[in-house]
């Protein structure tokens, strides 16, 4: 059991890349951390971690280990409760991320009944703009948004999100309601930009064919899906966002749709995950429970 904590502790070292972060979030001395991870190299004879006074990172020799022992840690978990039935064997702590208001509209809401379900869960949900870096913050599985780069990471498709074009009823009165492509110069547009800084393309519409935009009027860029809602609702100008994400203030006319021919390409949505093989039990149930979940999320 001392050499199964001290690899617990050392892939918590390498994915928060500090001892005294890992053993903050353990509730242990850095000292203790330190002197078991030194151990466990000697035990090993090689070195695991770099350490510098900024940073810690994985050696070679520490990444093929860190591999190893995820996949050690998932077995152990798959044979404690291989012969239990009960929901309440199935224990141990989830770490996932998704968008905001996925995570606000769809899985809180939701969220009691699988906690209560699995009370040996313990969830660790993150929620925000920022893409997270998957393995080396240990996040068991993340839901994303948009067109996925290749990452070596498993993803599995989860559908796709219409987009459309809205704005709120007191800018339309204001500045008119656009008819075509054209008429958007004299209009203003919110721009979104995850990186401040970079320079906003534009009014997005997909052709049928491939993505285009037309240059807009507009002079404020959110790096914040809240905030890029919040503009559009104190009528700041048009903001392009998921049907499912607005539908609440298209129903309540606090939007409107516009331009309905001139919309965006749909969104596609992924579950990512770092492993195919060994996953442990309460990740496979979270993401099929969350796989079902999104069936009446998404288009």
């Amino acid at each position: 059991m001392d050499k199964i904590h001290a690899m617990q502790l050392f892939i918590r070292v390498a994915e928060l890349e500090s001892f005294s972060r890992a053993a903050d979030s353990l509730g242990l001395p850095k000292g203790s951390v330190s002197r078991q991870i030194q151990a466990l190299e000697n035990g090993l004879g090689t070195q695991l971690l770099h350490r510098t006074t900024r940073r810690v990172s994985l050696t070679q020799d520490g990444m093929v280990y860190y591999e190893r022992a995820k996949d050690l840690l998932a077995n152990l978990d798959e044979l404690d409760g291989l012969f239990l039935l009960d929901p309440a064997s199935i224990s141990g702590r989830l770490r996932v991320d998704m968008p905001v208001a996925i995570a606000r509209n769809l899985v809180i809401p939701r969220l009691p009944q699988f906690l209560q379900q699995y009370p040996g869960i313990e969830l660790e949900l993150s929620s925000s703009d920022r893409l997270v870096d998957v393995i080396r913050e240990g996040f068991d599985c993340v839901v994303r948004v948009g067109t996925l780069k290749d990452s070596g990471l498993i993803a599995r498709p989860l559908g796709k999100l219409s987009v459309i074009n809205c704005a709120s009823p007191d800018y339309l009165t204001r500045f008119g309601y656009p008819e075509t492509l054209d008429d958007l110069a004299s209009h203003a547009v919110v721009h979104y930009a995850l990186n401040l800084g970079s320079r906003p393309q534009g009014f997005e519409y997909y052709d049928g064919e491939s993505t285009r935009w037309v240059k807009t009027g507009g002079i404020l860029t959110v790096n914040s899906t809240e905030t890029y809602h919040a503009s559009a609702l104190a009528g700041l100008g048009i903001i392009q966002v998921p049907r499912v994400g607005a539908r609440d203030a298209l129903r309540a006319k606090k939007l409107l749709e516009i331009l309905p021919q001139y919309r965006p390409g749909p969104m596609p949505v992924s579950l990512i995950y770092p492993h195919r093989r060994n996953l442990s039990r309460r990740v496979r149930l979270f993401m099929e429970w969350l796989t079902e979940l999104m069936k009446a999320y998404v288009d």
